[in-house]
């Protein structure tokens, strides 16, 4: 299934930056997945020439296509293997953390601007991460934090982060670009499967 990004290229990245992660990776502490925060995302294209699909709005992107871009990770384990790439047994899921920013997603989650690609900082991440309710949870979290998607680039922008829930500090966090094939019809053209 398509979805919004390459998932492949998320999780290589996410491969790579573990490899480079050797404290938190070395450690035996688990790690929680969060999921894809895309509460800050901006896709960079307009939606509205798929008409033969109706328009996609940006509430149609956090009532549909978020939560079922989530749920990809719980019911494809096996394909989309989070745990794998942070050399775990197994992680925890909380998927609940992102779902709730992922609320706000809304009017401003499709640009014609291509500054609004690349803007995010390294602080912008770390405010980001103080306003998530971890309901109580400790231990390591890992998140996506979904940048830019880009129709014309066909690639995307995330950053990788590794952080501590009880104290929401960021650990480590990391930029990562890639090409997302077929990014504009991933995202307009094919739905996520029900999370139901």
């Amino acid at each position: 299934m398509k979805t919004l990004l390459s998932f492949a290229f998320l999780l290589f990245s996410l491969s790579t930056f573990a490899q480079k992660s050797e404290n938190i990776i070395k450690s035996d502490k688990p790690i929680t997945w969060l999921g894809l925060d895309l509460s800050h995302a901006r896709f960079i294209g307009d939606a509205n020439q798929y008409k033969d699909l109706g328009n996609i709005t940006g509430i149609e992107v956090r009532d549909k296509y978020a939560p079922g871009w989530n749920q990809l990770f719980v019911n494809e384990q096996k394909k989309y293997d989070v745990a794998k790439y942070v050399h775990r047994d197994a992680v925890e899921y909380a998927m609940d953390v992102t779902e709730r920013v992922n609320n706000s997603i809304g009017k401003s989650f499709f640009s014609n601007d291509p500054n609004e690609y690349s803007r995010l900082t390294e602080a912008d991440i770390k405010s980001a991460v103080k306003k998530y309710d971890f309901k109580g949870k400790k231990g390591i979290g890992l998140v996506i934090i979904i940048e830019g998607m880009s129709k014309g680039k066909e690639e995307a922008t995330g950053w990788i982060t590794f952080l501590d829930m009880g104290t929401k500090t960021v650990l480590q966090t990391r930029k990562v670009t890639g090409k997302a094939g077929g990014l504009a019809s991933a995202i307009i053209g094919q739905r996520p499967s029900s999370t139901s």
